[in-house]
């Protein structure tokens, strides 16, 4: 079963071509590389050139202005191929050597998606970070527990696998890290099968890169309101 991995990048050139040794080291999982560089610098984009000449990209799609990881991660979707569909982010927080958990659930037809939970256990441990962080997080996920009464403890994770065929049944808007709540939403309200799995998590400091802010916290709120209500 061939598994399209698509990674939005934006000018993560001292993370991308690690990350992306990291998939190619899985060698358990039957890949398709797609990349997606959406606007980066000329540092980012010379790494992703070589890195596709060097065949550790299947696929590299460049946007010629920063349109957002929404926008970003549409734009791979219409390259997969896969019968699954894995969300990747272009840094180091989220590990390759999860892909397992994430597939196995749709391989054994247990689910149509899954989320990998950074607060369920996991025998690798966290990093320790923001403290906001994780209320904020708890506030998104509670509030999207009750609109959709599906009992997720992680709603906002960047590591989401599908069944390509759900994931290409719905009609993604948000062009932002809103993308997030959208789908969720919206999958939920399909009925599709969801299941969570632990996932290690190694978060970074906004010093290292991370990109997400106070507004990508209120954007998800209207997400989840305007998704599941108009």
């Amino acid at each position: 079963m061939k598994v399209s991995i698509i990674i939005p990048c934006y000018n993560e050139s001292d993370y991308v071509e690690i990350i992306l040794d990291k998939i190619n080291r899985q060698n358990n999982v039957n890949k398709e590389i797609i990349v997606v560089n959406d606007g980066s610098n000329e540092k980012t984009s010379n790494i992703l050139n070589e890195c596709l000449n060097k065949k550790k990209i299947n696929i590299l799609v460049n946007h010629d202005f920063n349109k957002g990881k929404g926008e970003a991660l549409k734009t791979g979707l219409k390259k997969a191929t896969g019968e699954i569909t894995i969300f990747q982010d272009s840094d180091l927080e989220y590990d390759p050597e999860d892909y397992d958990k994430l597939i196995n659930p749709i391989i054994a037809n247990k689910a149509d998606v899954v989320y990998g939970s950074r607060f369920l256990s996991n025998e690798k441990g966290q990093r320790i970070l923001y403290y906001w962080h994780r209320v904020g997080n708890f506030l998104l996920t509670t509030l999207t527990n009750i609109l959709t009464n599906i009992n997720f403890t992680d709603m906002e994770t960047g590591y989401k696998a599908f069944k390509t065929e759900v994931i290409k049944n719905i009609n993604i808007k948000e062009n932002s890290f809103g993308i997030e709540p959208e789908i969720t939403v919206k999958l939920a309200l399909k009925n599709y099968r969801f299941y969570e799995v632990g996932i290690s998590y190694n978060g970074r400091t906004y010093e290292e890169g991370k990109k997400i802010k106070l507004k990508d916290f209120f954007i998800a709120i209207y997400c989840l309101i305007k998704y599941r209500f108009f």
